[in-house]
């Protein structure tokens, strides 16, 4: 073959062979690249420094390193909780159960001048006395309230003549305007039955409302002549029964009874038994009977016995509650009279006491009530002039004890 056909071939073989060449290169430095990590994986594990150890359980070993945290001990349980009481009954005693009621009485007093019948006020626990049938009891709890109240309005409206709706409406609106935001109200008349006008509401618009509605009915004619009072009152105690705390009824009406079903000895008691609710009573009519009162005859006599006997009915209900009884002949006093109504009801002092006779045996228990000076001597009170002040002590006649059921 010539020289120059020879460079001709060589020419064009030249970038094939620079590639083969090339590949070869590559392959030969990754074999000589695994033999070295193959040697270097075999050779043990360089021990590390003293200072770059890992730290044992329990926090670090050194001032650098990291922090370990503490290792638990699966051997370790926690403590058992301790074991509940036990109580064991004496030898051949059955089990049983001790439970110890101890009777608690609440008498709210009131302190009233009888010349302004204004409240008494800034008198201590050492001031007051206070027996139950005729033994001292001992005063353990003494406050002077003021709060909202809980009252019924519990108001006669019949065809007993016109006077006495009139009276009526003008004590019932007059009471109304004495009341606070807070205070809880509710309105029934009655006649020969009882009908609720408003129940308890602290909205006084809306005991106003039922007084207006009647009120534009005052000249026609009631429904009935008969004026249940007895029963009345003794319906009127079962609804208060149901609220709790310390209630109120105000009775306005004329205090004659002509058909109830009740007597008046069965509406006393009734009466009495009430434990937490005061009755203050006023009277209708004053000026109509005072006007035409003592017309003499038989007709005329038995007539000015009945509103005697109504009246004094009105006062048992007032006194037997500690409350009091009004007999209003003008319209002018009505706002003083339901004035002192509030200030008594909202202003007392209220006394607790555990009673020596413990036993709950339902009987009549009679409370009295007396104030007394720093050396126990009866108080005497005096006014700026330096006169004698005599004063009332309005309380609770009594009470009866529970009655203990088997």
């Amino acid at each position: 073959m010539s020289k120059r056909l020879m460079a001709r071939v060589v020419r064009r073989c030249l970038p094939d062979l620079l590639l083969l060449a090339l590949l070869a290169v590559a392959a030969a430095s990754i074999v000589c690249a695994q033999g070295q990590a193959q040697a270097q994986s075999q050779q043990p594990a360089a021990q590390p420094q003293p200072d770059q150890q890992a730290p044992a359980a329990g926090g670090p070993s050194g001032d650098t390193g990291v922090i370990a945290m503490p290792k638990k001990n699966p051997e370790e349980a926690p403590p058992p909780a301790p074991a509940a009481p036990t109580f064991k009954n004496p030898e051949g005693a059955s089990p049983m159960s001790l439970r110890v009621e101890v009777p608690e009485v609440t008498v709210d007093v009131g302190v009233l001048t009888q010349k302004t019948h204004q409240f008494v006020p800034a008198l201590k626990p050492e001031n007051f006395r206070i027996y139950e049938d005729g033994v001292e009891q001992k005063v353990e709890g003494f406050r002077r309230t003021e709060a909202p109240i809980t009252v019924l309005l519990l108001c006669e409206y019949a065809a007993k003549g016109y006077m006495f709706r009139v009276d009526m409406l003008n004590a019932a609106w007059a009471f109304t305007q004495q009341l606070r935001p807070k205070d809880y109200v509710a309105m029934m008349t009655f006649d020969l039955n009882t009908h609720i006008v408003s129940d308890f509401t602290q909205d006084k618009q809306q005991i106003l409302g039922g007084i207006n509605e009647l009120g534009n009915e005052v000249w026609m004619p009631a429904a009935f002549q008969e004026t249940d009072v007895f029963d009345a009152l003794n319906e009127s105690l079962d609804r208060m029964s149901r609220v709790e705390g310390q209630k109120y009824i105000v009775l306005i009406a004329s205090g004659v009874d002509t058909m109830s079903k009740l007597t008046l000895d069965e509406i006393l008691k009734r009466v009495k038994a009430s434990r937490d609710t005061t009755i203050f009573t006023i009277s209708t009519g004053g000026m109509l009977l005072a006007l035409t009162g003592g017309q003499g005859g038989m007709a005329g006599g038995m007539r000015d016995m009945t509103y005697l006997q109504a009246e004094n009915q009105m006062k048992t209900f007032a006194n037997l509650t500690g409350g009091m009884h009004y007999e209003p002949r003008f319209t002018g006093e009505l706002p003083d009279d339901v004035k002192e109504i509030n200030q008594n009801i909202r202003a007392k002092y209220e006394l607790v006491y555990h009673p020596t006779n413990a036993k709950q045996d339902g009987t009549w228990r009679k409370i009295r009530v007396e104030l007394v000076d720093d050396e126990g001597q009866p108080l005497r009170m005096v006014d700026e002039k330096q006169k004698p002040l005599k004063y009332e002590i309005i309380a609770r006649d009594g009470y009866r004890a529970k009655q203990e059921v088997e």
